[in-house]
């Protein structure tokens, strides 16, 4: 409902007859800006990520992939200067509907750009879809975002937990594993990882002895990785992140298991983790939507942008902040800018196609993006490409009710 209709509801009829023509234009004025009007005003963008705790460093990479891409159009996106605001999650799901709401209901964004953990997603996606707010999600892969309760509204530009993940069970049982075990936090993204897996690997005849798991964000592993000790299974997949992703890699190397049990993961276990992880990470093989050393231009330009910018080596938190970015330009440059033309950015963003420095990317029907899923295995301090998993894979979108 626009907030033209809400107005004048809210107005009493005496009123509305006095002065309706005065607050038609004003509602009119609002709802369609012209080029002109759009052009003038900044966009507000909401950052709604977390910058401190075990994702700190994750969301960081996000804010600064996506502000890279806007700096390098000049500060706007279609002509558009942008605003930016900013709110830390603290990944903390129990504070999301708050947060969501400072930055729709008090600061009065034009979009928000969140988040890392999926929980923290749930609630933003709910009130994205009560308030009709646009959002992009850069990283939480939680898979009703762009599944249930997909809404033209709501995009992302990572990936579907089912899509990193289920690629990865026809890569251990072709690499000749049988019988694994899956461990992982017990929250919306690990168990859907791990389900992923499970689908993928079951389907190719494989059999998951057994699913470990520990609260979210808890890192004592010791009891855990004493059990997949006892099960001496042929090989673990996991799925850990950030800080808790350094510590059970570390663990499981310290344990000795690393030398007799191949650990695989999806690729959050290694990537941005590999400098505090150390020897310990090395041949660890994980898939993901990107790899440090794809061989395509548009990743070396960003590779050394973002190097420039920050004194940092560029991962896929990064390039996630950087497509999020220049999704939103898809729409503006439709529009020349004009945002609240709603209908057209919308479809803009849905035909978008571009080369990313994760390789190509489109998106499907739900809004999650349509990419490759690559294999690669830390060496060299560095996850490196081994082979494509899954070419241009395409989550199902299970749930999701918009039209093809």
């Amino acid at each position: 409902m626009s907030q033209s209709i809400t107005l004048l509801r809210s107005l009493d009829r005496r009123r509305f007859l006095m002065g309706s023509a005065g607050v038609l234009a004003a509602g009119a004025a609002f709802r369609f800006p012209t080029p002109a009007i759009a052009q003038a005003a900044p966009l507000k963008v909401g950052f709604m990520l977390p910058y401190s705790g075990t994702f700190a460093k994750l969301g960081k990479f996000i804010d600064d992939g996506f502000r890279l891409y806007v700096e390098q159009q000049g500060g706007s996106l279609g002509g558009r200067p942008i605003q930016f605001f900013q709110v830390d999650d603290e990944s903390k799901p129990e504070a999301g509907t708050d947060n969501m709401n400072r930055l729709v209901g008090r600061e009065k964004v034009d979009v928000v750009v969140g988040t890392v953990h999926s929980g923290v997603a749930m609630a933003m996606v709910k009130v994205a879809r009560d308030t009709n707010t646009m959002l992009i999600i850069p990283n939480a892969g939680v898979n009703e975002a762009t599944g249930p309760l997909c809404a033209p509204n709501i995009f992302r530009t990572s990936f579907s937990n089912w899509q990193v993940c289920e690629p990865m069970g026809k890569v251990m049982f072709d690499a000749g594993h049988r019988n694994v075990v899956s461990i992982t936090w017990r929250y919306a993204a690990g168990q859907q990882m791990v389900g992923a897996f499970a689908e993928g690997f079951i389907k190719a005849g494989g059999k998951v002895v057994e699913e470990l798991a520990l609260p979210f964000p808890e890192v004592e592993f010791q009891a855990l990785i004493t059990r997949i000790a006892t099960l001496k299974p042929d090989a673990v997949f996991a799925f850990f992140a950030g800080g808790g992703a350094v510590k059970f890699v570390k663990d499981y190397a310290a344990a000795g298991l690393s030398k007799s049990i191949p650990l695989y993961g999806a690729g959050f276990l290694t990537d941005g983790t590999i400098p505090a992880q150390g020897e310990a990470a090395n041949g660890i093989k994980t898939t993901l939507h990107y790899a440090d050393n794809l061989d395509n231009a548009a990743n070396k330009a960003f590779l050394t942008a973002f190097k420039t910018k920050t004194g940092q080596d560029g991962d896929i938190y990064a390039v996630q902040g950087f497509d999020a970015a220049a999704l939103m330009a898809a729409g503006l440059s439709a529009t020349k800018g004009d945002w609240a033309a709603r209908t057209q950015v919308v479809a803009a963003m849905q035909a978008a196609k571009f080369d990313s420095p994760r390789g190509p990317l489109s998106f499907n029907k739900a809004n999650n993006p349509v990419q490759n899923v690559y294999l690669r295995e830390v060496r060299n301090g560095r996850n490196e490409l081994v082979s494509v998993a899954g070419q241009a894979v395409n989550d199902p979108a299970r749930g999701c009710r918009a039209p093809a």
